[in-house]
């Protein structure tokens, strides 16, 4: 299967007709609920989950859906196997690496609200790191569930070095970038959404940093995503398409209403520097959000052949016991209609 990833899909992974045949939403009915969680604090990549969740979406989808904060993209797949959490928002990779060892949770991505992969490692601008590979025997500090930590080894691969030569430092999340501005590591892992605006809130701003995007040394991975399990799926068909319907809405709209959308993370969340969430939100569409595949066909439009890579990658490097297939992986059974997905 070379084109994308089609509504056949559902059925292939074993969801059944009777779900496909499920009802739109009923505003008549009582409320959708669900338990949702972001992969990271919630800052300005999140800014369209907010929005959509303080101008009225939820209440429009007849959603109710509490917004958590997360503890990295790893820990993400796991909080929703164990059903702490009904739908998740997270990097794209650990959910695969997930799923393939676990094929028993039966973990399916329901949509890819951020097209580009933000994973990466950064360094200081003035230190003696220039190329990826000069990362060899050095000490990255990251939290143990951080995505970018979590998907290294594929990196380490790709670009030729040993794995076992990093020395990881494993620190809480706020921790990570004070390592590198304090000089107790010689670089750090994560989303740049994550690390780049972090490190600039603490004096270390952009032109000081060099950034290894993993995507540079040839993994054209999928980013961010929406994860459930086909067991609530099945249970809460209307929730899911009705949360997919409201986040999806609301990133469109953040994009239209950048300013906008970062006063409701202001209206959500009072400590917040505009300045810096609003730049942080410039990255992540400009960097996350913004792509080719995503102008002339909308958010979360998946293709098979470039899924089954970002599969095939994840399996090798990690050796891992079962190899999902893109229609396991992935379903658009829930996603609106493509003029809704728009930018």
């Amino acid at each position: 299967m070379t084109g994308p990833i089609g509504r056949r899909a559902l059925g292939m992974a074993g969801l059944g007709a009777g779900l496909l045949a499920a009802p739109r939403l009923s505003l008549a009915q009582a409320p959708h609920r669900l338990k949702f969680t972001l992969d990271w604090t919630i800052h300005g990549g999140y800014s369209f989950a907010v929005a959509a969740e303080r101008n009225g979406l939820f209440r429009k989808y007849n959603l109710e859906m509490p917004i958590n904060r997360g503890y990295g993209s790893g820990r993400v797949p796991i909080d929703i196997a164990a059903g702490t959490y009904e739908l998740g928002f997270g990097d794209l990779t650990p959910q695969l690496r997930f799923m393939a060892e676990n094929p028993d949770r039966n973990l399916v991505c329901i949509a890819v609200l951020y097209d580009r992969s933000p994973l990466s490692a950064t360094v200081r601008m003035d230190g003696p790191i220039k190329e990826p590979k000069q990362l060899a025997g050095k000490t990255l500090a990251a939290p143990e569930f951080d995505g970018g930590r979590q998907i290294f080894p594929v990196f380490a691969q790709a670009i030729g070095i040993d794995l076992a030569s990093i020395n990881w430092m494993s620190v809480s999340p706020e921790l990570r970038e004070p390592m590198l501005v304090q000089k107790r590591a010689d670089g750090i892992t994560g989303f740049v959404t994550s690390t780049a605006l972090s490190l600039k809130a603490l004096g270390m701003d952009l032109p000081q940093q060099r950034i290894f995007y993993y995507r540079d040394a040839g993994l054209d991975f999928y980013g961010s995503g929406l994860v459930t399990t086909r067991a609530v799926l099945r249970e809460k068909p209307e929730a899911i398409r009705a949360a997919v319907g409201a986040l999806t809405e609301g990133m469109v709209w953040a994009y239209r209403n950048p300013n906008e959308a970062i006063a409701a993370l202001k209206a959500r969340e009072a400590l917040t520097d505009v300045a810096i969430e609003a730049e942080r939100q410039k990255l992540a569409f400009d960097q996350m959000l913004l792509s080719d595949p995503v102008r002339q066909n909308g958010l979360s439009y998946v293709e098979a052949a470039r899924l089954r890579r970002q599969i095939d990658a994840t399996v090798d490097t990690f050796k891992l016991p079962t190899r999902p297939t893109p229609e396991q992986a992935f379903t658009d059974e829930f996603l609106p209609p493509k003029n809704l997905r728009m930018l």
